[in-house]
């Protein structure tokens, strides 16, 4: 067996997908704050939430934020992502600003260039709307926003007195931590020139190789042959990973027909509308096979992070067991240590 200290993750996180009951959906988001607290005690480094629109999922990623920094101290707060199809820039990057004041500078802005359901939720949006917009003019604003530039030369009259406008509250630097999820070799090229990080799912680009780790890897190439910031470039992927070291037989069986109803999917290219996609394929198993399955992946080159996509609809406790067992089987054969000295 190939040793899986060969590849190194430099740093790990999770996303979660914060399921509720149809009547409770309190229960689901406080099982979901749970969570963070709890990746914090395992020493990951970062947990992100997806924002989800029509279903039971948290559909408003940012007040779900606010909450998970006040659980919290130390973990990343990440954003996975938000859909900017829906969004006004400048009022979204107010809500973030003010989320990472209150957390103490920790989140990791996640967004895309996607709108999700569009004709379903078009009679519900604003009326002067452009379905037709360029999404990426929506991005440039937001970031242009974030930045804080001046609105106007001269001050306008506030009750906190004169002074010159901009987008308020103002935090330096978070530019510098919005990561857009890519799918196209359009957004990997438009995030490297625009010294942007960069998050990658697990469905690949189906027209620049026949499988997901072959499309990854060569996105991931272009990303970094492309970058122009000034900081670092850096890259987040998401793989499902299910131990199964400390399940119990019951969730064993769960996430072996999980992962079975899946695979079909990973045989060959799909079409997704009008274009070519690729899926990655779960990895299911120990912990020692898992991250020998990992430590082959073209993808984790010493530089690439992780960012474990846990599975919908999944109860809290088989939440819980899959991070214990990534924490302590996976990541650490991987290279990887927590970020506290002696996490649990």
């Amino acid at each position: 067996m190939t040793s899986a200290t060969a590849a190194t993750v430099p740093a790990a996180g999770f996303i979660l997908p914060g399921n509720y009951p149809e009547d409770d959906p309190a229960a689901g988001l406080e099982a979901t704050l749970r969570l963070f607290a709890y990746g914090e005690e395992l020493g990951f480094d970062v947990a992100g939430i997806r924002q989800r629109h029509l279903e039971r999922g948290v559909s408003s990623a940012l007040p779900l934020l606010a909450a998970a920094g006040q659980r919290t101290s130390r973990i990343l707060l990440e954003t996975d992502v938000v859909p900017l199809g829906y969004e006004t820039p400048f009022r979204l990057a107010e809500d973030f600003a003010t989320v990472d004041a209150l957390s103490g500078r920790r989140v990791n802005i996640g967004v895309s260039t996607s709108a999700p359901h569009a004709t379903l939720l078009s009679e519900l949006g604003r009326p002067d709307h452009d379905p037709d917009a360029d999404p990426f003019t929506l991005i440039e604003r937001f970031l242009l926003a974030l930045e804080g530039h001046p609105l106007a030369s001269e001050p306008i009259h506030t009750p906190y007195g004169p002074q010159i406008p901009r987008v308020q509250p103002h935090v330096a630097g978070l530019r510098d931590r919005v990561w857009l999820g890519g799918g196209s070799l359009r957004s990997v090229l438009w995030a490297a020139e625009r010294g942007l990080k960069l998050l990658l799912g697990n469905v690949g680009d189906g027209d620049a190789a026949d499988t997901f780790e072959q499309a990854q890897r060569i996105h991931i190439e272009e990303y970094h042959a492309g970058f122009a910031g000034t900081g670092a470039a850096e890259v987040g992927v998401e793989r499902v990973l299910l131990p199964t070291d400390s399940a119990t037989p019951r969730q064993r069986e769960h996430y072996a027909a999980f992962a079975a109803a899946r695979d079909p999917r990973t045989e060959r290219p799909q079409r997704l509308g009008d274009r070519a996609v690729v899926f990655q394929r779960d990895l299911h198993g120990t912990s020692a096979q898992i991250a020998e399955r990992l430590a082959a992946d073209p993808t984790f080159d010493g530089r690439t992070e992780l960012r474990v996509a846990l599975p919908y609809g999944f109860s809290e406790d088989e939440y819980r067991q899959i991070l214990s067992d990534i924490r302590h089987g996976v990541l650490p054969a991987l290279g990887w240590s927590p970020v506290l000295a002696g996490a649990a």
